[in-house]
């Protein structure tokens, strides 16, 4: 496999990396997670909140109940003492209905009180699990954006080592070729000199200076 191959390929699998990244970020998950517990933890508040509401409700028909009963007895002793037998008996058969009535309303109060503190205990421990949750989750999140900015900076690591070899390769070829042509013009030079190459940028009859010249220099 050439260089040129392995480094497209090492380029083609840091992009899709990349991108499947960006498809399946993890941080993304982890938040519409939490938010998916968030509206749940609102959904069990929100019904904590109508069983309340009914309770107190039931607590205010029960204080008006209460009244009216007591009412009631009042009514029945007036008319005794009116001698209204008649009127004293209608008022205690409303009082003994009414009797009837509260125990029906105490007993749904008392079921109320019974859910709402359910309610309460699993709103508790829920709001302490999502906490946790969000705890974690950003720890986890801070975790992979540093690990993702780690592979990045490795990533880019990477490239400038290739790049580097890929200059030293050049750098390599251009010292190649700068031998090659001082070599070639240490040759050329050498049979200039020995006149196996005649110089056409010369004077006339320069050949035969240089070895006059040299004749000389050996003569010394």
């Amino acid at each position: 496999m050439s260089d040129n191959t392995a480094r497209m390929r090492n380029i083609f699998r840091i992009k899709t990396s990349r991108a499947l990244d960006k498809m399946e970020d993890p941080r993304e998950a982890l938040d519409d997670s939490y938010d998916q517990q968030v509206r749940m933890l609102q959904q069990v508040r929100q019904g904590l909140a109508e069983v309340a509401t009914a309770r107190k409700r039931i607590e205010l028909q029960g204080q008006e109940m209460g009244a009216r009963y007591q009412k009631l007895a009042q009514q029945a002793q007036e008319a005794l003492n009116q001698g209204r037998e008649d009127l004293a008996r209608t008022a205690l058969e409303r009082r003994s209905l009414l009797e009837n009535q509260v125990a029906t309303l105490r007993d749904q109060h008392a079921a109320l009180q019974k859910q709402q503190a359910q309610l309460q205990d699993n709103e508790r421990r829920l709001a302490e699990r999502i906490e946790a949750f969000r705890v974690e989750k950003e720890t986890m999140k801070a975790t992979y954006t540093a690990s993702q900015a780690q592979a990045r900076a490795n990533e880019v690591a990477a490239g400038i080592s290739t790049q580097m070899n890929d200059a030293g390769a050049s750098l390599n070829r251009a010292k190649d070729k700068i031998a090659q042509m001082q070599a070639r013009a240490a040759a050329t030079e050498e049979l200039i000199a020995t006149g196996a190459l005649h110089d056409q940028t010369g004077r006339p009859d320069s050949d035969l200076e240089r070895q006059l010249a040299a004749g000389l220099t050996r003569a010394d």
